[in-house]
């Protein structure tokens, strides 16, 4: 009949028109994508460059090292290490055709022992090969300096570590905000600097813990590194910092600011003594003030990073 002619017509036109659409066509049996993919995955595994990346990738491995206690340096932070990521890498390198170890991608390798996996003991320095240093300012006075002092490391573009003395936070909380909400790192300098290797159980405990709390009211965050004043500690001082969640924090180079030097005589000082995993220690004095500058002008000139100590203490390269 003449209808289901026309009805076959309209059925054969609307077949025909679905096998022309690229977006949906019910006959195609492998998606497009999918066998785009594959033929990438083929055409790698015989070129020759994506070869050559795989075979030489052992070559630029690195294994990771596990954090440890010297016996010098006591507890010292591992290292990631670092393996060829070949698929990243001949993408860098296609364009060109040939190898170039410029363009290699890594991947970072974690080691299987890190700073909290070690027994308690203070952290002198970051790893020995980490091409990166950290300031340590140690704040219980020195008001009047911490102004300019924070306008120096912004204009740097130098974030550091400071240890606050809880008195001293209570009494300057515009301060203590000031120097958060610039991304400086904020640690733990005991209440109001006691010799801490003198003190007992119960004494040490509070005076953490309530220079805790009052960090915490100001900022909303809980310190996670303890800086003991004058650098007094023992074996009791690190064990109950470390059953509080906190690691001991000591330093590697000082400027001895607190004598008061000439600018020159500390800025000498440092220059001597910085090395890869240093921990400067300094305080809001007049004269780092006025050797802030020269210092970070040093360190970076040596080809040191300057970070805090979250980042000189972490395993990444």
């Amino acid at each position: 009949m003449y209808w289901k002619r026309i009805v076959h017509i309209g059925v054969f036109v609307i077949i025909v028109a679905m096998s022309f659409n690229h977006e949906y066509n019910p006959f195609v049996i492998n998606d497009v994508t999918t066998f785009s993919n594959e033929v990438e995955q083929v055409t790698k595994s015989e070129d020759t460059l994506y070869k050559e990346i795989k075979e030489k990738s052992a070559e630029f491995s690195i294994a990771p090292q596990d954090a440890v206690i010297d016996r010098v340096w006591k507890k010292t932070p591992g290292r990631n290490g670092i393996n060829v990521n070949v698929a990243k890498s001949y993408k860098q390198m296609k364009e060109k055709g040939v190898f170039d170890k410029t363009l290699l991608v890594y991947d970072q390798i974690p080691p299987e022992v890190s700073l909290t996996d070690l027994p308690p003991a203070p952290i002198y320095r970051g790893h020995p090969e980490k091409q990166m240093t950290a300031f340590l300012i140690n704040v219980s006075w020195g008001t009047e300096y911490i102004p300019t002092i924070l306008t120096i490391l912004k204009e740097n573009n130098v974030k550091a570590t400071f240890f606050i003395e809880g008195k001293w936070a209570k009494e300057n909380s515009d301060f203590v905000k000031m120097i958060a909400e610039q991304g400086h790192v904020i640690g733990n300098h005991a209440y109001n600097h006691p010799d801490m290797a003198h003190l007992s159980e119960q004494e040490i405990t509070e005076q953490i813990r309530q220079t805790n709390d009052i960090l915490k009211a100001i900022t909303g965050k809980t310190p996670k590194w303890f800086a003991p004043p004058s650098g007094s500690f023992n074996d009791q001082v690190v064990k109950i910092a470390d059953h509080m969640d906190m690691q001991t924090i000591l330093w590697t180079v000082d400027t001895i600011d607190w004598k008061n030097p000439a600018v020159s005589v500390m800025v000498n000082r440092v220059n001597a003594k910085i090395h890869p995993g240093a921990m400067v220690l300094m305080h809001p004095t007049s004269s780092t003030t006025k050797g802030l500058e020269s210092l970070i002008s040093i360190i970076k000139d040596k080809g040191y990073k300057i970070g805090t100590v979250d980042q000189l203490l972490s395993e990444e390269r």
